[in-house]
């Protein structure tokens, strides 16, 4: 691992000042008397993407007449991870991403967490059709439109992978009617771009699974500002930074904020607070000294995409199509050739391609990192170092890259690639997440993780893709272990209403599955 600015030692004793220049404050208990002054409120939502406001609209939908109030930094929502180009717009159902599918030492398929991810997104599209029937939400082409995802891979060895893949998912409900072809006359019906132009010689194979989509995540947000602002009782409030969290005495938080604009002050008693502010979120959860934020480390990754807009590219690609990840690359930076709708226009988007930055945001500061350090997460960010050297190789063979790289990348996808066709766009940070496992040790854990105070009152999300996709499933556990008790009696039921599979495995029930994907499909118009 890299670290600027003269290495470990630096680190350690910025970590030091960090410390000690926060002790006075992080420690210290606001007085009841300070805190009358303060207004009180139920929920505080830190972070103003997908994940605060999925969480917002399930609760006001359960019950109403609690009080909400969202807090942003920036001025206005979905403005990091949760900005269509700062993610990459799949509606993952692990359908397509090969990583999810793991191949065992006995040769057999495991299909564990794609199953998972799948389910979840059910849960997602579930939720998403009960808005758009209730009429929350106007229409579903404001944010998800249907999209085939397909995987494709080149030589024998991933060719034999993804038909023995191929072979053991068609075999399950959830996977129902995925496609497999190494015929290049049938692949470049599905997939012109990648095809024309390719060696005939070239071992071929691509899945394919029509029920696909392609979701605006920024969209979807602004649509649930809009429903959540018509209500009572939840407001919105930029330009918020939480600068620091204090527990009180009565289990409650005393949250104290600046104004970015001002540089004013000010205080909040909260309940529950949620921290859901992406990247961002692991040092909020540090602030908060739970016991459960001891050996939380955070790996950031940036990411950059090729995109293009040009109408005799775009109409002539209709697909989300991963490939394998390269040696060492982190799961997000698995490379795709993906159709992008936003704002009713077309693209087609290359990527991504990773790099590394101090920056636990977009834009975050380059001591994010260094600040977070801590003597709990210290030794196994070291270790993690240590034991992930290809992935350290790989990121810095990425940001080593010159533009020409990117598209050499880019023609392996896309053979006919004209250079003119293609501009850079900057995408969003990934903090990927190091947790001490044992003593002097941590372990990279790549995906979404949730973490809950031991008194429910607190819930930090860290981590990293299919996040956007199984927010509504992410969410569901909040209201589980940290909410219920806030929630009048019954609210499992509401909750069924809008989410009929609630408490159902649908890995295990191929009827339901099945109706429940027809309805949503009718409603979201994913029918093709």
């Amino acid at each position: 691992m890299m670290i600027p600015g003269g290495g470990f030692t630096w680190c350690w004793k910025r970590v030091r000042q960090c410390l000690s220049s926060r002790a006075d404050i992080t420690n210290h208990k606001v007085g009841a008397n300070r805190m009358n002054a303060c207004k009180e409120i139920d929920i505080a939502l830190i972070g103003a993407g997908i994940m605060s406001t999925t969480l917002a609209v399930l609760v006001k939908e359960l019950q109403p007449d609690l009080n909400i109030v969202l807090f942003e930094q920036l001025e206005g929502a979905a403005q990091e991870s949760s900005a269509a180009w700062n993610n990459a717009g799949t509606g993952h159902a692990a359908n397509c991403e090969l990583n999810y599918t793991t191949e065992g030492a006995d040769g057999k398929i495991d299909l564990t967490k794609a199953l998972k991810v799948n389910g979840q997104f059910d849960l997602s599209r579930q939720f998403w059709s009960y808005l758009v029937s209730s009429g929350a939400i106007a229409t579903p082409d404001q944010f998800i439109h249907a999209v085939p995802h397909m995987s494709f891979v080149t030589g024998d060895a991933h060719q034999a992978f993804l038909k023995k893949r191929h072979a053991t998912m068609s075999e399950h409900h959830a996977y129902q009617g995925m496609e497999y072809s190494e015929d290049a006359a049938q692949l470049a019906d599905w997939i012109p771009l990648v095809m024309t132009g390719r060696d005939p010689a070239q071992p071929v194979a691509a899945t394919r699974m029509m029920n696909g989509s392609d979701v605006n995540y920024g969209a979807l947000t602004a649509a649930y500002m809009d429903y959540l602002s018509q209500m009572d009782g939840f407001s919105a409030r930029f330009c918020q930074k939480l600068e620091h969290l204090s527990r009180l005495d009565n289990g409650r938080w005393a949250l104290t904020l600046r104004d970015q604009k001002s540089g004013e002050t000010h205080q909040v008693e909260a309940g529950y607070v949620f921290l859901g502010a992406g990247g961002g979120a692991l040092s909020l959860l540090q602030k908060s000294h739970i016991p459960e934020s001891k050996g939380y480390a955070g790996f950031p990754v940036s990411g950059q995409w090729l995109r293009c807009s040009n109408p005799e590219v775009v109409n002539r690609h209709m697909a989300k199509v991963y490939g394998m990840a390269a040696t060492g690359a982190p799961p997000m930076s698995v490379p795709h050739l993906d159709t992008r709708i936003i704002d009713g226009e077309k693209w087609v988007l290359f990527g991504p391609y990773a790099g590394f930055t101090t920056r636990f945001l977009k834009h975050g500061s380059l001591l994010d990192l260094p600040a977070s350090l801590r003597p709990s997460n210290f030794v196994p960010l070291l270790a993690v170092a240590h034991d992930n050297f290809p992935l350290e190789e790989y990121l810095v063979g990425q940001v080593l890259q010159t533009q020409a790289h990117r598209l050499e990348a880019l023609k392996e996808y896309y053979p006919q690639m004209e250079v003119d066709d293609w501009e850079l766009s900057v995408a969003g940070q990934r903090v990927q997440i190091v947790h001490r496992d044992r003593p002097y040790h941590g372990r990279l854990q790549f995906g979404t993780e949730v973490v809950h105070s031991s008194d429910g009152r607190m819930t930090a999300l860290l981590g990293a893709s299919p996040g956007a996709s199984t927010a509504v499933a992410i969410m569901v556990e909040v209201l589980e272990h940290s909410l219920g008790n806030l929630l009048h009696e019954g609210w499992p039921e509401k909750l069924k209403h809008m989410i009929p599979s609630y408490g159902v495995d649908l890995s295990e029930d191929a009827a339901f599955t099945r109706r429940i994907r027809s309805e949503t499909a009718e409603v979201l118009g994913l029918n093709g």
